[in-house]
């Protein structure tokens, strides 16, 4: 009886302890079904941004959001997607990756609720740009825009310039800047193994604005040919600037051997002789020290005028759209919390992004620059990503930059067009 006992006392203990492990475990799975993984490619200061975004949704909720971000991004969600272990939630940088993800079936559509609040948030364009199919998959945040023109601002007033709103009101400032002897344009198109991204981004502005969004797809898809009438006719509106050595700071020569990061620094020379510098709002990085500490009093931006008014101003840019993978409990939370302001004016105070939210409170940004960037994107009838960075490599990251340093050094623009078409991928 004693040993019996002694089992029994055994088995007594074991079950209590295994009912102890078991409750630890139910424990511990309920607090990992709050936990919501999100991954993406902001790394450094962008990570630490977004982690008081995150931080200001978890102190609000019952769930415990935390992100991870990687250089190799773009490769390890595919991975994880194929494997069957993607993160909740992922911040994608290219609209081709969520079409792809869409297409197989990796990520859900949003709920009704997340959509109900992007028609009340964002302009349109931006609930298309996260579509698939009919159905909505994206949620933006954090963008960036390319389609600026900045100038010194105290020279520029001195002279009484006035900030064009169309193309015709440019050249009409382009000739006056030369009457007056100075140079309207500092362009620079040099940066190492990808010179002439520069020059894409010129072309894509101007294509957006000659021929709509529309074709602009077409070309992005190749559903219209590279030599196609209407990228000629763009082509040539860059011709009358990047070929007239009286419109550009040292000429062809200098377009082509200046570093983009560069370029804007000629703006900002005493005596001031150029005026005008196009790019994108990360170019403030760029620029001489003791203009970055004073940018409010030494810089001006406008966005690069339109040129057929039915297009309006568009934008050219970039931006994450924020995707699930799981449709688990807090996801559908955290993703219609990344659609209101609170989700961003955070990252806005302390300057370095835009944001494209209709709702959005404009004096949060940390500047006078930032906010005018900001306004010109939300008031943006249309938007649309980098062409070459959609554009299969050989084209997007290859013969066309190639073909816009050919074109500036004198070739023939049809020459350049078709030997790009015959570069596209068949």
């Amino acid at each position: 009886m004693k040993k019996l006992s002694k089992v029994l006392l055994f088995v007594l203990v074991l079950l209590l302890a295994m009912q102890g492990v078991w409750a630890q475990g139910a424990k511990e799975a309920a607090a990992e079904d709050k936990t919501i993984r999100i991954f993406g490619a902001f790394r450094g200061e962008e990570a630490a941004r977004f982690d008081e975004i995150i931080r200001i949704f978890n102190e609000k909720s019952d769930y415990n959001a935390v992100y991870e971000g990687s250089p190799e991004f773009e490769t390890q969600i595919l991975v994880q997607a194929e494997a069957g272990t993607p993160p909740d939630i992922a911040a994608l940088p290219q609209p081709g990756l969520m079409h792809n993800f869409a297409k197989q079936g990796y990520i859900k559509p949003l709920a009704p609720s997340v959509i109900g609040m992007i028609d009340a948030n964002y302009a349109p364009v931006w609930k298309d740009l996260g579509s698939y199919n009919g159905k909505v998959y994206g949620v933006f945040h954090r963008v960036n825009a390319k389609s600026f023109v900045w100038y010194p601002k105290k020279a520029f007033e001195a002279k009484g310039y006035k900030i064009p709103k169309t193309w015709t009101e440019l050249k009409a400032l382009e000739d006056q800047i030369v009457r007056d002897g100075g140079i309207p344009w500092s362009i620079g198109f040099e940066s190492g193994g990808a010179t002439g991204w520069v020059g894409t981004d010129w072309m894509e502005d101007v294509m957006l604005r000659t021929a709509g969004p529309d074709v602009y797809d077409k070309w992005v898809n190749h559903e219209i040919a590279f030599d196609d009438p209407a990228v000629q006719k763009a082509l040539g509106y860059l011709g009358e600037i990047f070929l007239n050595p009286k419109y550009v700071y040292g000429g062809a020569t200098n377009i082509l051997t200046t570093n983009f990061g560069d370029a804007v620094k000629p703006l900002f020379d005493t005596p001031t002789k150029v005026f005008l510098h196009r790019q994108g709002n990360f170019i403030t990085g760029f620029m001489p020290q003791k203009i970055q500490d004073n940018l409010e009093e030494e810089v001006g931006v406008f966005a690069l005028p339109s040129i057929d008014p039915k297009w309006g101003t568009p934008i050219l840019g970039g931006g994450d759209q924020f995707v699930v993978f799981n449709d688990k409990p807090g996801v559908k939370e955290f993703m219609e919390f990344l659609t209101t302001w609170e989700a961003c004016a955070p990252w806005a105070q302390v300057g370095g992004a835009l944001f494209p939210h209709k709702t959005q409170n404009f004096a949060d940004y940390g500047n006078s620059l930032e906010r005018e960037l900001a306004k010109a994107l939300v008031q943006a009838t249309v938007f649309r990503f980098d062409a070459s960075d959609l554009m299969p490599p050989e084209v997007g990251a290859g013969s066309f930059w190639t073909g816009m340093v050919e074109y500036v050094n004198g070739k023939d623009g049809k020459t350049v067009l078709s030997n790009i078409e015959k570069s596209w991928p068949r």
